[in-house]
């Protein structure tokens, strides 16, 4: 293959190679066995070896995700790709947006703003299709010597026990067994694992059906005869005006609630990478999946929409369609014994929200550094009932989010349509209303309020850096004098985050010494009250916070003393207490 030649990660086949542990006389015993090479199983794995924890990745395919799929991938997940070695890859890649714009029947109501404060090195989201991403994290893997992954190598079957698991698996050449100290399930909404288990996932399935379709079409340039800038169409209704043609204009996310060109039903509008973009199109319960897929059937709702908003002369080409249905679910408990679930085998949401992809990287961000502990014996196994606990958090509150977006986009009786028609109506000229419009609350990472992990204050704060919230970003000034980006400078460890110069910071210094513990230091010296970091963290000269390798707060205090801050360390690490599991 050509090196400088563009990659087409959807047609990519991996080879399957033949591995000793197929020949060996007794199972091959490995720390941790990683189930499924999706982005969650993927981020998994590169995570664990970045941490010098060996891992053995399955998959029972040799290839990447075809179509979109999931394509919005939100500031924090960003932030975590930029850990593992690919972020700055996939924003280069993808589409950066922070507005979202809501348009009922043919007037824009409203538009927001996902980020609309200074000081973030990375946007809000960027559109970029699934098989990059997992492309992009298939080889930061293949860069690592302590990732195996295996492709065409099915799990077919599994024995958990209580000092290790041990799974039957498929190859084009026969069987063989495997021994983990740990199993992550990592295969997707159908996840052969939790079947495998006896395990189910329950909750509500949405009775709707959506229409997703890749278009392909380039409007960077004005087609002959189009509108400028600014202006309304000819024909084109009010709230419809034609926007900026420059490469940012479009960056934007639309919904369509009713809309003359789909009347009575919803629509969605993304770009992303390529020239493509991505069309969401509810079609209601009693809709054909079959038909609904044929281009014949999809050609005529595009053309009404582009037609809509004065791109009546652009063309375009069907790439990849799917029909689905909307659930909203999850397992009971995550963690079953020496197998933990993680992503889409674990939770699923309703797509609209961006909910799905990016918790199941959390979920992955979450579990890695419990492991890694767990498995180096810097924790006890406890230590991972804590995942189990706060992804299940994470997941009820996705789950929450994304069912009352369902209820308001697809509303299932004439009384509530005619309320959510009400709220759209006021939403034009009161802000009140425009609080209770959603179409999709869009993801933001979960702030894990009860987590066992965290030390509660002990001294007052203002502000959203509270125990279990992830960590913000921010410009920083070091102690050295270089500038930089807060979360550039917190490595996969625990660290202590020390704020300003002078007696109270180094009085700081001396307690993180004397509290002997394996912390990674990071001091912002900028602490006057204009400084940006400063304010986010409610930070004056001498206040600490102790940041989980996850980058979670686990506790913070304007003064700590080292017995403190011995005591969050061990906290945080699970140390002291029994395992339920």
């Amino acid at each position: 293959m050509d090196a400088s030649a563009p990659v087409d990660y959807q047609s990519l086949r991996f080879d399957y190679r033949r591995h000793p542990d197929q020949d060996a006389a007794t199972p091959a015993r490995h720390p941790v066995v990683v189930v499924g090479a999706g982005p969650v199983g993927l981020a998994l794995a590169i995570d664990l070896a970045q941490q010098q924890v060996p891992v053995v990745l399955l998959d029972n395919d040799c290839t990447l995700s075809t179509g979109s799929r999931a394509i919005c991938f939100a500031k924090r997940t960003l932030e975590v790709f930029d850990r593992l070695g690919c972020g700055e890859r996939m924003v280069a890649k993808g589409v950066s947006w922070n507005v979202g714009k809501v348009f009922f029947r043919d007037e824009q109501v409203y538009r927001f703003d996902l980020l609309p404060e200074p000081g973030h090195e990375r946007p809000a989201f960027i559109n970029l299709q699934q098989y990059y991403v997992e492309g992009y994290l298939a080889e930061r893997a293949a860069e690592l010597p302590l990732v195996d992954l295996r492709w065409n190598n099915k799990v077919v079957g599994i024995d958990n026990g209580a000092d290790g698991v041990l799974l039957q698996i498929e190859t084009p050449e026969g069987f063989y067994r495997l021994a983990a100290d740990y199993v992550a399930a990592c295969d997707g909404s159908r996840s052969n694992l939790r079947q495998l288990l006896g395990q189910e996932a329950k909750g509500r399935v949405f009775r709707d059906r959506f229409l997703i379709a890749d278009i392909r079409m380039d409007l960077d340039r004005p087609p002959p005869g189009r509108p400028k800038a600014g202006e309304r169409p000819l024909g084109g209704q009010r709230g419809h005006e034609v926007p900026s043609v420059g490469a940012e204009a479009l960056n934007e996310r639309r919904f369509w609630f009713d809309p003359p060109f789909h009347p009575h039903q919803s629509v969605l509008l993304h770009k992303q990478a390529d020239a493509m973009w991505r069309v969401d199109f509810q079609l209601g319960w009693d809709a054909d999946p079959v038909e609904e897929r044929k281009h014949e059937r999809i050609t005529p709702r595009v053309r009404a929409l582009l037609d809509s908003i004065g791109f009546e002369r652009v063309q375009f080409s069907i790439g990849w369609a799917s029909v689905y249905t909307f659930a909203c679910q999850r397992m009971e408990r995550f963690r079953h014994g020496r197998v933990l679930f993680a992503g889409d085998s674990a939770h699923g949401v309703s797509p609209f929200g961006a909910r799905g992809a990016n918790s199941g990287v959390q979920d992955a961000d979450n579990l890695a550094w419990k492991l890694a502990a767990v498995v180096k014996r810097a924790a006890p196994d406890a230590l991972l009932d804590s995942y189990g606990s706060e992804r299940e958090y994470a997941a009820d509150e996705n789950i929450r989010n994304s069912t009352r977006a369902t209820d308001f986009i697809t509303p299932k009786s004439e009384v509530s349509r005619l309320f959510r028609d009400a709220v759209l109506e006021l939403s034009k000229t009161q802000p009140f209303a425009r609080a209770l419009v959603n179409s999709g609350r869009l993801s933001v990472p979960s702030t894990l309020h009860g987590s066992p992990l965290n030390t509660p204050d002990v001294d007052a704060f203002e502000g959203r850096m509270v125990p279990g919230a992830p960590a913000a970003d921010a410009p920083i000034v070091r102690a050295d004098g270089s500038t930089g980006w807060l979360l550039r400078a917190l490595p996969a460890r625990f660290t202590a985050l020390v704020f300003g110069e002078g007696e109270a910071a180094e009085r700081s210094l001396a307690a993180i010494a004397e509290a002997d513990r394996p912390l990674h230091v990071v001091r912002v010296t900028a602490c006057g009250e204009g400084e940006l970091a400063a304010r986010r963290y409610d930070a004056r000269p001498g206040t600490v916070y102790l940041l989980r390798p996850d980058q979670h707060v686990c506790a913070r205090w304007r003064a700590p003393g080292a017995q403190a801050l011995r005591e969050a360390f061990d906290r945080a690490l699970a140390k002291g207490t029994g395992s339920p599991s």
